[in-house]
């Protein structure tokens, strides 16, 4: 028992002392021990020689052994003492009650404040608090209104802790005007109890109640601290409420206010987020203690803005990076389209030892599905699986979205149905999915399954099952999804639903139906619009609704190239050369290029990405030269090669 009790840390003398006590130990030597006592080890003895004294069933000294467990944050042990007690009495439940209020597993203090109440104990001003604070994690509204009815009952509901209890638990639930109610009715505002309503109104994004009530707050003498000022700057932040924030930061240099780094961070946060970078940094290059937060913030200031560059200098300077600070530069990279890059950066940090989270998996899972990187998507889903990674909905939906991008619907489709909770998103992803490999009927069975499932579609929703549609020639279903959508779930379209019902349309050969449905939008139609219609006007060959398509294209300003390849593709085909050359001299006057479209192919379990005359491979001479062979292969059988094909890949090869 002395080897255990001295097991990693050193025999030191007040030990030693603790053990020749215990060897001639008595009831108030016990007590005495449990008050020196600083450890959960050194607890375990001190139990120990209690069960062999026979004074196990001393009603204190237990009492004083589960508050001190519920204190160190071993609640197992302390539950295991209290479940072996025969009668415990209030004090041992508030511990316990608290305890369990402050950890990861509220509802056992709700569990044990009901057996409490069983065992006919009258809950005091220790217990109410505790047990509403578990009801605001959770939160439990219509358990919370019972305790607080309870407190009221017991005449406890005058209490400034039980009201500020109350107070967060309305604020918890989303009951704004119960918890002003409550707050007007407090007698004794404590500071906590202002920093509770200003922290609610933050929370939920009212921005001049707020505001308001620090004003009152500071009229009243009521000095802020710095739970107030996060609050509010919280408040600014959302709002991109520069004047606000300038205004607290200017109340924090003037009154002389003592602050921590959590209202500097706060700070920095709030200027990023009104962009106001310059002064984000000012305010990170004057504090003399950063730390890892203040350096995220900062990392993450940048990315939001796209400046990679920035963020990458900052990332590379901090002393020390955690998971979340990876996870923004990451994230950063995948904004930008830098796939390649975001996942280098993934390397390095499992390199560096800092385990990814669910929020890392997702960025990288969002690379491989746009780089078609199957391999290495599988990696990812094995190293999930290795290392006992919660599956949250939020991650099941990137895998099902990676897999159906890179080619293995079968696979998304095996995780959608073993996912044991789906939302919205996961019904979204899987119907375009299937509308994306040409699958409509089986989107539209699992839209219709959607719905079994009480689940209400969003327009994400349509826009996948327009899509599917479009893709499998639904034109009847097409139109009758469309006007449900409208009618029934009074979603207005918008240019995305527009864009695949002109698709689906045109597709069809309904082009005069096209064209009434444009005129009749509600919204204005954008490049993807007249972009559908033209694809379908090259379809048919119909040349004749060009130019005014051509008109409404030049009058958006809009200078995306696809549409103009395809009117000049179009007037080549249709051998229009004079039209052909001036779309062209419309592209070159306007300064516009073709997009160099990137493909990606996996060989060998390794992804490689190329463009038109790309040279950057080592084999790329060897390749040209296969190229070369396969051309003169089609010559040879008789394959069509129009000029315009050829005049094309030229044209392609060389902007």
């Amino acid at each position: 028992m002395f080897s255990l009790f001295s097991a990693g840390s050193l025999h030191t003398q007040k030990q030693t002392q603790i053990w020749h006590k215990l060897k001639s130990c008595t009831h108030q030597t016990l007590h005495c021990l449990l008050d020196q006592c600083s450890s959960i080890s050194q607890l375990k003895l001190i139990h120990a020689q209690i069960i062999l004294h026979g004074l196990a069933a001393q009603v204190l000294t237990l009492g004083k052994l589960v508050s001190f467990c519920t204190q160190v944050g071993d609640l197992r042990y302390a539950h295991l003492l209290f479940d072996q007690i025969p009668q415990p009495n209030k004090f041992m439940y508030n511990h316990l009650i608290r305890g369990y209020s402050n950890s990861h597993d509220p509802i056992k203090s709700l569990l044990l404040y009901r057996q409490m109440l069983r065992a006919g104990l009258v809950p005091n001003q220790f217990t109410i608090p505790s047990v509403l604070k578990a009801c605001a994690a959770k939160p439990s509204y219509w358990e919370a209104v019972v305790v607080h009815a309870q407190a009221i009952k017991l005449g406890l509901g005058s209490h400034a802790c039980v009201q500020n209890a109350i107070l967060t638990v309305y604020v918890a639930c989303r009951l704004i005007p119960s918890a002003r109610q409550v707050f007007d009715d407090i007698s004794n505002r404590t500071l906590v109890s202002w920093n509770s309503m200003i922290a609610g109104y933050s929370k939920w994004g009212l921005c001049n109640e707020a505001v308001l009530l620090f004003q009152e707050m500071k009229l009243l003498g009521m000095e802020p601290d710095v739970f107030t000022l996060v609050s509010l700057l919280s408040v600014s932040s959302k709002h991109g409420n520069l004047g606000l924030g300038r205004f607290l930061h200017l109340y924090i240099v003037i009154s002389g206010i003592e602050i921590d780094s959590i209202v500097t961070n706060a700070l920095i946060d709030m200027y990023a987020k009104c962009g106001q970078l310059q002064y984000a940094k000012s305010v990170f290059d004057r504090m003399l203690d950063k730390n890892v937060v203040s350096w995220t913030c900062m990392v993450d200031a940048y990315a939001k803005h796209g400046l990679i560059d920035n963020a990458l200098i900052i990332f590379n300077q901090m002393p020390v990076k955690n998971v979340v600070s990876w996870n923004s530069i990451i994230w950063c990279h995948v904004q930008e389209g830098q796939y390649t890059e975001a996942v280098e950066l993934f390397h390095r940090m499992c390199i560096s030892g800092v385990m990814p989270d669910d929020a890392t998996l997702v960025s990288i899972l969002s690379c491989c599905s746009h780089m078609g990187d199957l391999a290495f998507g599988k990696q990812v889903h094995s190293y999930i699986y290795d290392y006992n990674i919660t599956m949250s909905v939020t991650l099941c939906n990137s895998l099902i979205d990676m897999y159906a991008k890179c080619g293995a619907l079968q696979t998304a489709m095996d995780i959608f149905f073993w996912m044991p909770e789906k939302n919205v998103v996961s019904w979204n992803i899987i119907i375009g999915a299937l509308a994306l490999h040409g699958f409509g009927e089986e989107a539209i069975e699992m839209f219709k399954k959607m719905q079994a499932s009480g689940l209400c579609p969003d327009e994400i929703t349509f826009t996948g099952l327009l899509s599917a549609c479009s893709h499998s020639g639904l034109v009847d279903m097409g139109r009758y999804y469309f006007d449900i959508m409208c009618c029934t779930f009074g979603i207005s379209p918008d240019v995305a639903h527009y864009a695949c019902m002109i698709d689906l349309l045109g597709r069809g050969g309904f082009l005069g139906e096209a064209m009434i449905l444009i005129q009749k939008m509600s919204v204005k139609p954008d490049i993807v619009v007249w972009g559908a219609l033209l694809g379908a006007c090259r379809t048919y060959g119909n040349v004749e609704i060009v130019k005014p398509i051509m008109k409404q294209l030049l009058e958006l300003g809009r200078y995306d190239s696809g549409p103009y390849v395809l009117l000049s593709n179009m007037y080549s085909e249709t051998e229009r050369w004079d039209d052909m050359r001036k779309i062209r001299k419309i592209m070159d006057d306007s300064g516009i290029k073709k997009c160099m479209a990137i493909s990606f192919i996996e060989i060998d379990g390794r992804c490689y990405q190329f463009m038109v005359d790309d040279k950057r491979h080592g084999a790329s001479t060897s390749i040209y030269s296969t190229l070369d062979q396969l051309m003169d292969h089609l010559k040879f059988v008789g394959y069509p090669c129009k000029p315009s094909d050829m005049e094309e890949i030229y044209y392609s090869s060389n902007i």
